[in-house]
């Protein structure tokens, strides 16, 4: 008799990065080092459990950028670039290692994981996507759905027609990727304002999750606090993010990510080595960059010590148990109390999982095992399987809120990035002028020139640009980012507008913003 859930959410997203005006650009970066070091883990991690018939439950966002990065095929071409060269770079890290058995052995590692990993990609004939979607079809995986760009809904509650275009393109995409409908949908930053879950209603969507005060904060309060979840008045359900079981994986000085086992992420030999030998393998400019391999363990000072592999699996494996038997405790204790099954809903950015913390996917996979053979007290669950277990649930009205610094919009609304909303607001209500001008175009020309408008604008609306510049790294990239796409939209409302369409920058402007190959303007009706 089990007396709860515990709901495993990961967070799939990237922004939408790809110049092929350039051989090679530093941000693409990025896409490439998660492939390797989360996507690719994350999946051979959900394949041994299906092949060792490990019943598991997981739930995982992928948002449309990171959908249709996965898909691109230039993106895909120089990822294999990417890692050839990765394994290039290992072949010459063990020959220059012959002397130093302990940093030998852990290029060797290097060596396995990058082969590995290049194997799977060709072995899904480049298109991870594919690959989860198969995972999703065992029932042990449920994707949900995003916004568009991973626009940041509750700045746009002045202009509710671009709120709505993000929710519905991204339904869209999912839609075309995976043949159904999506249950779910994944706020971006988890960031509700009320009355915003009525588009979701629109669009189909059973539930969402947001931050434990929009629950806690909400009107009534919640009778079972954040380990049940409630509906809003639109009938749409939400469910609430535990804080307890979140900070011990998020926090880097609480948290196990921390512990001084685990491999240290900020010591890599694109930065330790010489320049002479690193150069082929870092920046073509010469600007020092991760490479991936990474020597040190975290150690706890200054004096880096050697990374151990097996002590730092020993780790995970600990670190699994303990957070296995929280959750016992907690779930025990919430059972007597709420007298109902709870529910502990865990989310965490995927990328997390691999790439910061290099054993992440490794305590997972521990996790899992655990939780499946070493306990009987709770079990895996996905929020729509929860719903099916209690359809009947409180309405309350969830309170506006994020999982973003001290919980609401300050995150992307201060003194580094709030420029950039009069842009979006006024492109947002050019954009409504023009579908309003233009309801149902047959004219192909302009009808592309509509659609590219309408990329533009969502790609400008991406919360990771104003997140980029209130953090203060890569913000020239960020700003740039957000003056091109605006620039480029209100170069296509004139032109549009003026019957005066620029088809060969149309055309080259459609081959670097080519997200969403289907979209249709009209949605934004």
């Amino acid at each position: 008799m089990y007396k709860g859930y515990l709901c495993l959410i990961l967070h799939g997203h990237l922004p939408f990065v790809r110049h092929p005006e350039f051989d090679y650009f530093l941000e693409e970066n990025w896409l490439y080092e998660a492939i390797t070091e989360t996507y690719i883990p994350l999946i051979l991690m959900m394949e041994r459990l299906l092949d060792e018939k490990i019943e598991f439950k997981l739930t995982m966002s992928l948002t449309p950028p990171l959908i249709c990065m996965l898909k691109d095929q230039l993106l895909q071409n120089r990822y294999l670039r990417h890692i050839n060269k990765l394994i290039e770079l290992c072949h010459r890290e063990i020959e220059r290692t012959r002397w130093q058995p302990h940093f030998q052995k852990l290029a060797l590692m290097y060596l396995d994981r990058f082969l590995l990993a290049k194997d799977t990609f060709i072995r899904f004939n480049n298109d991870l996507v594919s690959a989860f979607a198969k995972i999703q079809d065992t029932g042990s995986l449920e994707i949900i759905a995003s916004c568009a760009t991973h626009g940041y809904l509750p700045l746009m509650e002045i202009t509710t027609t671009s709120a709505r275009a993000q929710v519905k393109v991204g339904v869209s995409v999912y839609e075309e990727t995976f043949g159904k409908k999506p249950k779910g949908f994944w706020l971006p930053e988890c960031g509700y304002q009320p009355g915003q879950d009525y588009i979701l209603k629109e669009c189909g969507i059973k539930y969402f999750f947001t931050e434990i005060h929009g629950i806690l904060h909400g009107n009534p309060r919640p009778k079972y606090g954040i380990y049940a979840p409630v509906y809003c008045k639109s009938g749409v359900a939400c469910f609430g993010r535990d804080w307890e079981s979140a900070k011990q994986v998020w926090s880097s000085i609480e948290g196990y990510p921390g512990d001084y086992w685990y491999r240290e992420f900020y010591r890599d030999i694109g930065y330790d080595l010489d320049f002479d030998y690193i150069k082929p393998y870092i920046h073509p400019d010469g600007i020092r960059i991760n490479t991936g391999i990474k020597y040190y363990r975290i150690t706890g000072s200054e004096d880096k010590q050697v990374y151990e592999p097996e002590r730092a699996r020993e780790r995970a494996a600990e670190h699994a148990g303990n957070f296995m038997f929280n959750r016992e405790r907690q779930i025990e204790y919430l059972y007597d109390v709420l007298k109902r099954k709870p529910i502990v809903v865990a989310p965490y950015d995927a990328e997390l999982f691999g790439h910061w913390w290099f054993e992440g996917v490794m305590w997972l996979d521990f996790l899992i095992r655990k939780i499946r053979y070493d306990q009987k007290i709770f079990k895996l669950i996905t929020a729509s399987e929860y719903l099916q277990e209690y359809p009947r649930n409180q309405v309350i009205t969830p309170s506006l809120s994020s999982w973003g610094w001290k919980g609401y919009n300050e995150m992307w609304l201060q003194g580094a990035n709030d420029w950039i909303y009069p842009h979006l607001h006024k492109a947002s209500e050019r954009m409504a002028e023009l579908v309003k001008l233009y309801p149902n175009e047959n004219d192909g020309i302009r009808k592309r020139a509509l659609n590219q408008a309408l990329r533009e604008l969502l790609l400008a609306q991406s919360s990771d640009w104003a997140f980029i510049l209130a953090t203060g790294t890569h913000t020239s990239y960020a700003i740039r980012r957000i003056k091109e796409h605006i620039l480029r939209f209100t170069t296509l409302y004139e032109q549009i507008k003026s019957n005066s369409i620029d088809v060969e920058w149309l055309e080259d402007i459609e081959s670097k913003d080519n997200i969403f190959a289907n979209i249709d303007y009209r949605l934004y009706q």
